[in-house]
C-alpha cells in the first residue's frame, strides 16, 4: 500500500467504498487521504511497542500521562462528585489499586465497578477514565470551551480554530479487556466503553466492548451521537444486541486488539485491529452533526467507562492498556 501514489490510493477507496454500499462525502479529496491512512494500517498488527513496558515501573512511567486526568469512581472529598486526579500528580506516578495501576505484564490498568461515584447528576454511570488535557499541567488554561486545553473540527470558525488547541487528530489504543460486568439488568450487562470523543454536551464517539455472560466471545461497536439528537450506531465485529448468540469473529476477554479513531475534514473514522486477522475500518460523515458550531469542542477519552449501575456490588469492568497515543 505504501508504493501506491495519492491518486491510486483513492481510486481504490472509492471504488471500495462504492462496492459497500456506504455513504461517502462528496465536500472533501481529503476525505480519502484519511481513509487510506487507515486502510494503509499494517493487517493484523496491533498499535505499539508492548516490548518496552515495565511491570516494575508506575503507570507515568511507561505513559506519557501529562496530557491527560484521570477520573476515579471514588468520592473522597464527600463532594458528591467523581474524583479526578490532574495532569501534574497523575504523570508523577499517581496510581491507586485495584483501580489504576500497572499490570504484571507492564500494562496499564483501569477497573470500575457497576455502582461508584459519578461526574455529575446527568451522567448514569461510573468511570476510571482518562481525559484528554492539552494543556499538559498548564493551570492557567480553563479546561472547558474552546480553549488550548480542547480541539474543534475543520469546519469550525476560524476564530474557533485558532483559540482552540488543535484541528482535529487521532487516538489510538492497544488494549485487552479483562472483564465486563455479568449481573443486573440484562440490556446492561456486558457493556463497556473503551474510547470516546467527547464534545461540549455530547460524543461525536463512543466505542463500545460488550461480551454476554453465556459467550465466549465479545463484540466492538461504537455510537455517533448527533449533537443534541438520537444515536447512531455502527458494528465492529458482532453487534449491540443483548440477546446475540457468540459473535462470529468476535473477541475475546484478555485478547488484545488495536483501535485508531481519527477525525479529519469532518469525517470520523474508526479502524479495529485484531492480530492475524484483517482489519476492520468504518467510517461517519459528522458535517451534518452540529460540532461545528461556535460553541462546540472536543477530547479523547480513554479507559473503562462502565455501562452498567446494577447487579452484585462486587461485579466490575477492567481493562488493561498497552498502547495509548494521542495526536494533532
Amino acid at each position: 500500500m505504501k508504493t501506491l501514489n495519492k491518486a491510486l490510493i483513492s481510486a481504490f477507496i472509492l471504488s471500495s467504498l462504492l462496492a459497500s454500499n456506504e455513504t461517502i462525502s462528496a465536500t472533501s479529496a481529503n476525505d480519502f487521504t484519511i481513509a487510506a491512512s487507515h486502510l494503509s494500517l499494517a493487517e493484523g498488527v496491533l498499535l505499539g511497542d508492548l516490548q518496552k513496558l515495565d511491570p516494575k515501573k508506575k503507570p507515568s512511567e511507561n505513559f506519557d500521562l501529562l496530557d491527560w486526568s484521570l477520573t476515579l469512581p471514588t468520592d473522597l472529598n464527600k463532594d458528591k462528585k467523581a474524583d479526578t486526579v490532574y495532569e501534574k500528580p497523575l504523570s508523577e506516578g499517581f496510581e491507586l489499586k485495584p483501580l489504576f495501576y500497572t499490570a504484571d505484564d507492564g500494562g496499564m490498568v483501569f477497573a470500575c465497578p457497576n455502582v461508584g461515584a459519578k461526574t455529575s447528576s446527568n451522567t448514569k454511570y461510573a468511570r476510571t477514565e482518562l481525559r484528554e488535557m492539552l494543556r499538559r499541567g498548564n493551570t492557567r488554561m480553563k479546561t472547558q470551551g474552546i480553549t488550548g486545553n480542547n480541539w474543534v473540527l475543520s469546519s469550525a470558525h476560524g476564530s474557533d480554530r485558532k483559540n482552540a488547541g488543535a484541528v482535529e487528530g487521532s487516538l489510538e489504543a492497544t488494549l485487552a479487556v479483562n472483564r465486563v460486568s455479568t449481573t443486573g439488568d440484562e440490556k446492561m450487562v456486558g457493556r463497556v466503553i473503551i474510547g470516546q470523543i467527547h464534545g461540549t454536551d455530547d460524543e461525536p464517539i463512543r466505542l463500545y466492548y460488550r461480551k454476554l455472560p453465556n459467550n465466549t466471545k465479545g463484540s466492538v461497536y461504537f455510537a455517533h451521537e448527533i449533537n443534541g439528537g438520537d444515536d447512531e450506531w455502527i458494528d465492529l465485529v458482532g453487534s449491540r444486541s443483548h440477546t446475540l448468540p457468540d459473535p462470529q469473529d468476535g473477541i475475546e476477554l484478555n485478547e488484545k486488539f488495536s483501535y485508531k479513531i481519527t477525525v479529519e475534514n469532518d469525517v470520523l473514522f474508526v479502524t479495529l485491529i485484531r492480530q492475524g486477522k484483517e482489519n476492520v475500518t468504518k467510517h461517519f460523515d459528522m458535517s451534518n452533526s452540529g460540532y461545528s458550531s461556535s460553541d462546540q469542542y472536543m477530547y479523547f477519552k480513554a479507559g473503562v467507562y462502565n455501562q452498567n449501575n446494577g447487579g452484585t456490588p462486587k461485579d466490575y469492568v477492567q481493562a488493561t492498556f498497552y498502547h495509548l497515543d494521542n495526536q494533532h
